[in-house]
């Protein structure tokens, strides 16, 4: 009887055809171990973790906080802020929430050490308002207001650099207090602005502007729920007649939330410092 197998014996043209086929096979099976064996084990394949949320962040805090979430970080860009310590993280990449895999970079973006320059505008005989606005828009900051008589309400007459008059173009850095000297408009009383529905942010500037001051800020009702934060009464009323560096008081809640007719400062209300909003 003849051998069946004696065509694929080494030497023939069938045991050539069977070697390759056996190659490939043994090829293919190597590929798929590597592709659905060993590479997912080695790179966590199906494992992700949350990114977490580090603006804010301290950098000298934040190698220890991302490695012990198996994580790492690098500095993509500076930038300068004044609402922010500096060397602390003002962007990040991906975003908080986002699922990346182990050992993934997170590029962040740090606050300066030193505030970048910026040219002080011109707010001389412009108004009181304008120089706010202006002002808002350079990242500066208004400091204290003196009042100098003059015949025009609000007029800026002066600009002041840490007790020392500054000229306009002078470069300062970012976040700077700039003072401000203004004309009282004589004997003139001022009218009290409106700023029922507005925030304690917006409502600054027709008060400031008006060379008036917040005074006791009152809250009412809950304000820990979402929801808009604005002034639901003041005292006095709009349009009584104020002078100069006289105050303004305001209850403030969420919008919609009603105060009563009568109510009255007291002791036993809650009174928020308008340097913690």
């Amino acid at each position: 009887m003849q051998n069946p197998f004696k065509k694929y014996k080494p030497g023939t043209i069938g045991g050539l055809v069977l070697s390759i086929i056996v190659a490939i096979l043994i090829f293919f099976t190597i590929g798929i171990s590597y592709f659905y064996a060993y590479l997912p084990s080695s790179t966590n394949h199906g494992e992700s973790i949350t990114v977490p949320d580090i603006q804010g962040m301290n950098i000298t805090e934040l190698e220890k906080f991302l490695l012990d979430r198996n994580l790492r970080y690098a500095i993509n860009d500076s930038s300068y802020s004044s609402d922010y310590e500096p060397l602390t993280v003002l962007k990040q990449y991906p975003a908080a929430g986002v699922k990346v895999k182990e050992n993934r970079n997170i590029l962040i973006t740090i606050n300066r050490v030193t505030p970048p320059s910026v040219p002080l505008p011109n707010l001389i005989d412009g108004s009181l308002i304008n120089a706010e606005a202006v002002m808002r828009g350079s990242e500066l900051k208004r400091g204290r207001i003196q009042l100098v008589r003059g015949p025009f309400l609000n007029l800026v007459k002066e600009m002041r650099y840490q007790g020392q008059k500054i000229e306009p173009g002078t470069r300062i850095p970012k976040g700077s207090v700039i003072d401000l000297v203004v004309e009282d408009g004589g004997s003139n009383e001022i009218p009290t602005p409106n700023v029922v529905g507005y925030t304690l942010e917006d409502a600054k500037i027709p008060i400031f502007g008006s060379n008036l001051h917040i005074g006791e800020i009152i809250v009412v009702g809950d304000t820990v729920n979402n929801g808009p934060i604005v002034i639901l009464k003041q005292s006095p009323v709009p349009q009584t007649k104020m002078r100069a560096g006289d105050v303004i008081d305001v209850w403030v809640g969420k919008k919609g939330t009603e105060v009563p007719e009568d109510e009255e400062i007291d002791e036993d209300e809650d009174h928020v410092d308008l340097n913690e909003l």
